[in-house]
């Protein structure tokens, strides 16, 4: 009796433990339950809520109900956030240069150094944690080739000196248009330029060689131009020399032939009325532009001379002797009477 006594106290004892430890586990299901039902939406928050994958904002703030293991609840931070471009900032408040960032080249090849903070918050909850995996970084590669394409239309000595606001309003106002076209789920609120120097030693280094470069380019670009101005009117007065000399001989030729035409009409109607002796003549007067100092005389063996007949004008026949002069008178009217009986002959 006693050892069946002791069994049934073992039992219950065994029985009790498994009880406890069976609400134990249900109290903490209840209790796990209990704070999945529940959450707290903070001022400076957004809560994004999914029921079988399907996103919604929670609207509204402070303690809010949700299905347990069912629906997740995801909160944003809605409050205005930013991130240094072109160099950083430690926890102690020093700072540092980040120069694959912040160094630009400007619209005449220079180069500067300049500094950007980015403030930026969250406008759609859903599209910033759903539509890409890091939206913080696409806004930070718009911005930086934002300020990349903006600097290069401006100088280095507007970019230094009058010329910061308008290069930082430019510059947001890009942003705020190429966030508008990624449609990301964050809206820009400021691009600020925290500091704009010259560049490092090495960069000045760089500047310095790109200038000189500019300056030869510049000075060959001045000796062509004087070159070009001291050559090129003395090529434009040869050219006119050669056109003027041109049309001179064209003139000159077209005079000459038209002259030919004319003197050879006038030739050929004389040789229409007077064609034996208008030959005689052309032939004296070839053979006087040909041997103008030929003389021919013509005897009759016994050194008498019967016929003289100068190549030269008849001018200077009035020069020769009186015996040459009778006798060439006679020659002459035998010519004459000759040709006439030719011409009538013809």
């Amino acid at each position: 009796m006693k050892e069946q006594v002791v069994d049934m106290n073992g039992n219950d004892a065994a029985n009790i433990v498994f009880k406890v430890i069976r609400y134990i586990i249900i109290a903490l299901f209840a209790v796990i339950t209990i704070f999945n039902s529940f959450y707290s939406v903070k001022e400076t928050e957004t809560a994004v809520i999914t029921t079988f994958g399907k996103a919604n904002v929670v609207e509204g703030k402070g303690l809010k109900f949700k299905i347990p293991y069912i629906q997740k609840v995801i909160k944003v931070d809605t409050t205005v956030r930013g991130f240094e471009i072109g160099y950083y900032e430690n926890e102690d408040g020093t700072t540092g240069d980040v120069d694959d960032e912040s160094v630009m080249i400007t619209s005449d090849y220079n180069f500067v150094d300049i500094d950007f903070y980015i403030s930026y918050e969250v406008k759609d909850p859903i599209k910033y944690l759903y539509d890409s995996n890091q939206p913080e970084l696409i806004l930070k590669n718009i911005a930086m080739s934002s300020i990349r394409a903006t600097m290069s239309a401006y100088t280095v000595d507007t970019a230094l000196t009058t010329g910061k606001a308008e290069i930082q309003s430019n510059i947001k106002q890009m942003i705020i248009s190429k966030l508008e076209e990624a449609d990301i789920g964050i809206t820009l609120v400021d691009a600020s330029i925290q500091d704009v120097e010259p560049p490092t030693d090495d960069i000045k280094n760089a500047f310095k060689a790109v200038e000189t470069a500019k300056q030869q380019k510049e000075s060959a670009i001045n000796e062509a131009n004087k070159y070009r101005n001291e050559q090129l009117p003395a090529a434009e007065a040869e050219a006119d020399k050669i056109l003027q000399k041109a049309e001179a001989t064209k003139t000159a030729r077209i005079n000459e032939a038209t002259g030919q035409v004319a003197r050879f009409n006038a030739e050929f109607a004389e040789y229409k009325n007077y064609p034996l002796i208008t030959k005689r003549r052309m032939f004296y007067e070839a053979m006087e532009e040909l041997l103008p100092k030929l003389k021919v005389i013509i005897d009759d063996g016994n050194g008498n001379i019967e016929k003289y007949y100068p190549i030269e004008s008849f001018a200077n026949v009035s020069t020769t002797s009186p015996d040459t002069t009778t006798s060439n008178a006679s020659g002459t009217a035998n010519n004459k009477d000759n040709t006439n009986k030719e011409e009538a002959e013809q």
